[in-house]
């Protein structure tokens, strides 16, 4: 089992930024099982080149809930379940700086979808997320917000998986 994972934030440093907005997607290497979303409040401003590229705004997030309240459900959803995000480290580093915040360990097995792109898929000019999506002929629907680029993920993941099942075992799957 998978949760494909994406977050918006405030900035790009897990220990001085906030998560702005999570959608996890349970997937089971087939379909997609559960889906969550939510906007959070990260008790601080949003710098406005951030509020330009993901449209989330302060106003967005004076009712939405703080990590803390949508915490369980994230660490539910995410429980024995390995953590697969595009860029990996940065959506799995501010989801366990957040926990770590509220006193909880957060650990969890990881694949980049990146980094997995890189080694099957090679010869591409990017790997980032927009651009390999374009390559694949993945849409992408609310690019730069959570659930979007989540579903795209989850997307590329399956072509990832179908495409390379002989290479796609836990051995390779770990060791990027």
């Amino acid at each position: 089992m998978y949760t494909i994972i994406d977050v918006e934030t405030t900035g790009g440093s897990p220990k001085n930024d906030r998560i702005t907005e999570i959608a996890i997607i349970s997937f089971n290497g087939e379909r997609i099982e559960e889906s969550f979303s939510t906007l959070i409040n990260p008790e601080r401003n949003i710098p406005p080149f951030i509020t330009k590229l993901t449209g989330i705004s302060d106003y967005m997030l004076v009712n939405a809930p703080k990590f803390k309240e949508v915490s369980e459900k994230i660490f539910y959803l995410t429980a024995n379940k390995i953590f697969v995000a595009h860029n990996a480290s940065f959506d799995y580093n501010f989801v366990k700086e957040e926990f770590n915040r509220i006193g909880v360990k957060f650990d969890r097995k990881k694949i980049c979808t990146v980094q997995k792109s890189r080694v099957l898929i090679p010869g591409k000019k990017s790997y980032s997320l927009g651009n390999i999506c374009s390559d694949m002929n993945i849409s992408i629907e609310n690019r730069h917000r959570a659930l979007g680029d989540a579903n795209a993920t989850v997307e590329l993941f399956k072509i990832i998986m179908r495409n390379h099942a002989n290479e796609f075992d836990k051995k390779l799957i770990f060791s990027i």
